[in-house]
């Protein structure tokens, strides 16, 4: 499994736009107005093509483990163990488990099946990849969160129905050459 996340900003046209005509597309004005910041974690499961992305209001561990705890309890109950890949971001930590859940803590089971891997990991994290497939297709003007969360779940459902899946083109031995500094040297 791999997870990402990235924000986007909200914005509401202050004019209307220009609409279509044949041959040329509609057209927006420069002009806009803030209406503030979502947050989307991205989690995906490259050889499976299955993706879940949830957007939120903020971007903090307890947003964090709530992610976590979807994957784990709703998405992959049965799984003994589940390797995460991510960045080395300061949430991304087994601690972000503990915080949000009142006691008694059955997080702390949940944290034993989680493999966590951001040290050195983050170009192995499919994840931004998958983020940047979303923002080629569902990065139009929205205006508030509860459209983007509508939008970003109909891109989801849509590519997991196709099962759509990472090309991942660097291999082992790649790797090898490319990153010869973080892997271990054998005479």
């Amino acid at each position: 499994m791999c997870l990402d996340e990235t924000s986007k900003q909200l914005i509401i046209e202050t004019r209307a736009p220009i609409p279509a005509k044949p041959g040329q597309p509609a057209r927006h004005d420069y002009e806009y107005e803030r209406n503030g910041v979502a947050n989307l974690f991205m989690v995906f499961a490259p050889l499976e093509g299955w993706r879940q992305v949830k957007v939120t209001d903020r971007h903090t561990a307890i947003d964090y483990a709530h992610v976590l705890r979807d994957l784990s309890d709703t998405h992959f109950p049965d799984a003994a163990k589940i390797v995460l890949v991510q960045d080395n971001l300061n949430i991304h930590k087994p601690a972000s488990l503990y915080r949000p859940f009142p006691r008694p803590r059955p997080p702390a089971r949940r944290a034993l099946r989680m493999a966590l891997h951001p040290k050195h990991g983050s170009w192995l994290d499919m994840a931004e990849s998958e983020l940047g497939v979303l923002a080629r297709n569902v990065w139009i003007a929205v205006s508030r969160q509860e459209i983007l969360a509508h939008e970003v779940t109909a891109w989801q459902d849509h590519r997991n129905k196709n099962y759509a899946k990472a090309d991942w083109q660097f291999t082992t031995a790649n790797a090898r050459v490319k990153l010869k500094t973080l892997y271990p040297q054998f005479r």
